[in-house]
């Protein structure tokens, strides 16, 4: 096979490497613009998982990577209050060039023609049987072809140089450095005995007021070099190209077109805050030869679908990683708001790759600190009771809101059940609730409860509008405050243009017969084939206002502890928060303030019958996952005019607004923004989305990101979720006596 690979990067010189070896006659050709000894950037990182690949995949290449790593275990966090050290972790690093030497070497070696300074143009591409781009981040055959690979670039918010110095790190050291044009912040790592890397970031408005955007090369040494003068200690910074670069988030729909394939960069990229660059470009040339090796004899076109199927999942959850950190740099401003112990333990844990207790396994030290850190505030911020012990994590901390406390952090979300008869809950609700109630959580929630029989979304669903509800739902929260410590909360609904429909079970379609008009902001279907709904009118609105505060005095007679209004998720309040939902010309539609007008009115009216020592919830879609949706800005004006209405917690959702949404999901995938509101509208947030365990929230809490967590499906599959997590962590928590004996024992 004749194959041409365009960039002597470690993409390129690997793939080539590693096809040479699958089979010798293979005819490959390696086109680099640039000198052997020309390169960006200073050291290059890996893990010790990434050099057991790098064995497997040629042990000749690995043997002489490994003689030039220099290794390390800790991260340290320079931070303006305070430095903190995180042992456990493993890390080693090199020269890019000693990297590249070592590739070209060792391709050489093979019979890899190597062609240096030599430019290969997209329009007259050397004859080959496969040509990978391995040209990098500006790779200029993935424009050429940009109709059929459709990549994405999102270039970020931040400005970075990427430097070196002369001192020696002994660990992947982040620094953050007020200026007097604001916060700059450092990642740097060794990469040999006597050198590191030294990434300066900044935001791209903290670069313009420092005159950067203006600077050489020289000037921006000599400016990092004074800023930086303590943490240098009289080292030097070293340049090499290094100019004020913007990071591109890149990602193409498709990798592969005729007999051109895309390769690191050029496919993909990762931020440099989680040090994948080099490694997912020679993994991937490890994916691609692998496909040609599995797929031998196979047309081409199946052997590069082959490799893309295997490898762009899990580059897709790398990159997700990356997304998140990078996320994190872009506000660390924010972070630093936090307490010091806090702030650093959010950066150890920003990705979500690594959590509470997997810290607990690396640095045990570390976190009994950040542990006893949490606990100590906890304790400050509770009227009452103190937290449990100083050794119980953050999960089983107290909270108190107004007049509750709750006895720990871990919360049952609202999850419809879609059994009640006329909104009349049953024993299914008192089993469902109750049982999850004794399962030792916080604080349990009703599913969403309708405040009228058209306000449901199907006929099914539970509600608050009939006075024998008051009686049925007083016997689940009765069971509750008899068998156990959890607070019990009521989610106030009206579903709007979604409602009217089949349970999720039988199709979750608009109902054929027996259905009820539907109202919203704005005669805007749900999806095409819905119901039209009528836009409302001011006696529409006062009539759903009147009912929502009927249904909150309905819920305090009943015994509730907590009411949450249900302002998400595309439902009837929620479409008058987005702007794709709301398209009304009078004081209730176009801006944010109009927006808030109706949902802001049905809040104070309910504010107003509800017992002023118990806390009121509002959950919201922080982002409707659209173009022209809801904004930062937006769900930062909806959470502080919450709050200064009486608002105590803000249970922060995302979606479900209109069709066609595009999620971003992973683990705890929400997060970001219960920590955004929490932050800048300076409110308590609930945390929801793909929280699966203790471990999750105590992770979130501990880093600032909620002040209590809801977890869905892993309460469905497990109601004694809280006890069991509680024993494993060694929490002394009340069981049942009918239960006593299957409590574990220490």
């Amino acid at each position: 096979m004749r194959i041409s690979c365009i960039g002597g990067g470690p993409a390129g010189l690997y793939f080539a490497i590693l096809m040479k070896k699958l089979d010798p006659r293979n005819a490959i050709v390696v086109y680099e613009r640039n000198r052997p000894d020309e390169t960006f950037g200073w050291g290059v990182v890996f893990s010790d998982e990434t050099r057991a690949n790098f064995a497997a995949a040629d042990p000749e290449t690995h043997a002489a990577i490994e003689t030039s790593f220099v290794r390390w275990t800790d991260i340290e966090i320079q931070l303006p209050g305070g430095r903190f050290r995180c042992s456990g972790h493993g890390f080693c690093g090199l020269a890019r060039r000693r990297l590249l030497a070592i590739l070209a070497q060792r391709a050489a070696g093979l019979g890899v023609e190597l062609r240096y300074e030599t430019e290969a143009e997209p329009g007259s591409l050397p004859a080959a049987d496969l040509i990978v781009a391995a040209d990098g981040v500006n790779s200029r055959i993935r424009e050429r072809w940009a109709d059929h690979f459709r990549p994405e670039v999102d270039w970020r918010l931040c400005r970075f140089s990427w430097l070196g110095t002369d001192l020696h790190l002994p660990a992947f050291t982040f620094i953050f450095k007020e200026s007097a044009h604001g916060l700059f912040q450092v990642h740097a790592y060794p990469f040999d005995a006597g050198h590191s890397t030294f990434i300066v970031e900044c935001r791209e408005e903290v670069w313009r007021r420092a005159g950067l955007d203006r600077a050489s090369e020289a000037e921006t040494l000599a400016y990092l070099g004074r800023l930086f003068a303590d943490e240098l200690g009289g080292h030097r910074l070293l340049g090499n190209r290094s100019l004020w670069r913007r990071f591109p988030s890149i990602r193409n729909e498709c990798w592969h077109h005729d007999n051109l394939v895309l390769l690191g960069d050029a496919a993909h990229t990762a931020h440099f805050s989680i040090g994948s660059g080099t490694k997912l470009a020679m993994e991937d040339a490890i994916s691609l030869c692998e496909a040609f090796r599995s797929g031998a004899g196979r047309p081409l076109t199946d052997v590069l679908e082959s490799y893309e199927a295997d490898r762009k999942p899990y580059v897709a959850r790398l990159q997700a990683a990356a997304q998140t950190s990078l996320e994190w740099f872009e506000n660390a401003g924010r972070h630093l708001r936090q307490a010091p112990l806090s702030a650093a333990f959010s950066l150890l844990t920003r990705s979500a790759r690594i959590s509470y207790d997997n810290l607990a396994l690396r640095d045990p030290a570390l976190i009994r600190a950040v542990t006893d850190d949490f606990a100590e505030r906890a304790a400050g911020a509770t009227a009452g009771p103190g937290p449990p012990a100083p050794a119980a994590p953050p999960a089983f901390q107290p909270l108190r809101l107004r007049g509750l406390t709750l006895a720990n952090r871990l919360v049952v979300s609202p999850m419809c059940q879609y059994s009640s008869d006329d909104g009349t809950p049953n024993d299914w609700h008192l089993v469902h609730l109750g049982s999850r109630a004794m399962g030792g959580a916080g604080l349990v929630f009703t599913e969403a409860t309708h405040v009228a029989p058209e306000a449901r979304i199907t006929p099914h669903c539970a509600g608050m509008y009939k006075p024998e509800h008051v009686a049925a739902w007083r016997r689940v929260v009765d069971f509750v405050h008899q068998h156990s410590r959890a607070a019990i909360g009521m989610q106030l609904a009206h579903a709007g243009r979604k409602g009217s429909c089949t349970r999720p079970w039988e199709g979750d379609a608009p109902l054929s017969e027996g259905g009820w008009e539907l109202l919203a902001p704005s005669a805007l279907a749900y999806a095409p084939g819905w119901p039209l709904p009528r836009s409302m009118d001011r006696a529409d609105m006062e009539r759903a206002q009147a009912q929502f505060v009927r249904a909150a005095a309905m819920a305090a007679d009943a015994g509730f502890d907590v009411l949450e209004l249900h302002m998400a998720h595309g439902y009837l309040l929620a479409t008058f928060l987005s702007p794709l939902t709301n398209r009304r010309q009078d004081g209730y539609g176009g801006d944010i303030e109009g927006r808030l007008r109706f949902p802001l009115e049905v809040l104070r009216a309910v504010r107003g019958v509800w017992p002023d020592q118990k806390p009121l919830s509002v959950r919201i879609s922080a982002t409707d996952w659209v173009e022209g949706g809801t904004s930062s800005a937006d769900r930062i004006s909806i959470a502080t005019a919450f709050r200064a209405q009486g608002a105590d917690l803000v249970d922060v959702s995302a979606g479900g607004t209109v069709p066609g949404q595009k999620p971003r999901y992973g683990r705890m995938h929400l997060a970001g923004f219960s920590e955004e509101i929490r932050a800048e509208a300076r409110i308590p947030t609930l945390a929801v989305g793909n929280i699966q365990s203790a471990d999750h929230v105590n992770t979130l809490l501990a880093a600032g990101r909620a002040d209590l967590c809801a977890l869905a499906r892993a309460h469905l599959a497990d109601p004694y979720l809280t006890l069991r997590a509680a024993a494993a962590y060694g929490v002394e928590l009340p069981w049942p006596s009918q239960y006593l004996p299957a409590k574990p024992r220490r």
